[in-house]
């Protein structure tokens, strides 16, 4: 079954109405910051993460779907995502991109179907 590319996994662990902001990110090779900002919107969650000085302070926006586990008690986020994947996504500003239907198409595209990864979220 594909789950929805802006929901959480059913076996993430994620409880609805938990504040994320603050805990650490861990991509399948390591740290890549902190979040930021979060949504627990029905069809439209997401992370906003500040990546720090790794990419340069850059935020990158994580739909919901390539979160694999919470970890309350580390207060770490896991992800399925490289560091050089997570840098390689489409730039996010968080002035234009939160409410732009377009970035949010071209993430599904990046992270989803027919994106890089042969249409597998990894």
């Amino acid at each position: 079954m594909t789950e929805h590319v802006w929901s959480y996994k059913s076996t993430a662990g994620h409880l609805a109405g938990t504040d994320l902001t603050g805990y650490k990110v861990e991509a399948i090779d390591g740290g890549i910051g902190k979040v930021d900002k979060h949504s627990d919107e029905v069809d439209d969650a997401y992370l906003v993460v500040d990546t720090g000085v790794w990419i340069f302070g850059k935020e990158v926006l994580l739909p919901a779907s390539t979160v694999v586990r919470i970890d309350l008690d580390e207060r770490k986020v896991f992800v399925d995502r490289t560091k050089e994947q997570i840098k390689d996504a489409p730039e996010f500003h968080r002035e234009k991109h939160l409410d732009d239907p377009q970035y949010r198409q071209d993430l599904v595209t990046y992270y989803g179907m027919g994106g890089p990864f042969g249409g597998r979220l990894i």
